[in-house]
């Protein structure tokens, strides 16, 4: 109890002194700050199960596994590529006007096992044949 009464007295504080004694955080920051508290209110959910207090302690850990949880980053997605022509899309897969679906596929194929990143190339350039192709084969 004595925590909760220290928190919100250093809230009211905060909020006391003004707005411009609050730190402007970015988004990174704040993710970092709510994994933190996570954990901490996890550690208390803990110690507060341990000490007896079944309802209070799983209430703190479902609350701190929420904020926890909360804080993770999504996974970066690759590039996003303008939408490109037929003519285009043609000239970065080496294929002909004519070029069928088999000789298209071939041609990506091809090149994909020398520019794949698990292989030395570049999330880019992958990603260009990836569009390219399916450009071509979209019809």
């Amino acid at each position: 109890m004595i925590y909760l009464l220290l928190g919100g007295a250093l809230v009211a504080l905060l909020v006391w002194t003004g707005r411009r004694a609050l730190p402007k955080l970015n988004l990174r920051d704040w993710r970092v700050a709510s994994g933190a508290l996570g954990a901490l209110v996890v550690i208390g959910g803990v110690a507060a199960a341990l000490r007896g207090s079944l309802l209070v302690g799983g209430g703190l850990i479902l609350v701190g596994l929420g904020l926890a949880f909360g804080a993770r980053t999504s996974r970066p997605r690759g590039p996003s590529l303008p939408s490109t022509t037929d003519t285009e899309a043609r000239a970065i897969l080496g294929v002909p006007a004519d070029a069928d679906a088999a000789q298209i596929q071939a041609a990506y194929n091809r090149l994909i096992r020398l520019a794949h990143p698990d292989k030395g190339g570049t999330v880019g350039l992958a990603a260009q044949l990836n569009a390219a192709r399916d450009q071509l084969l979209k019809r």
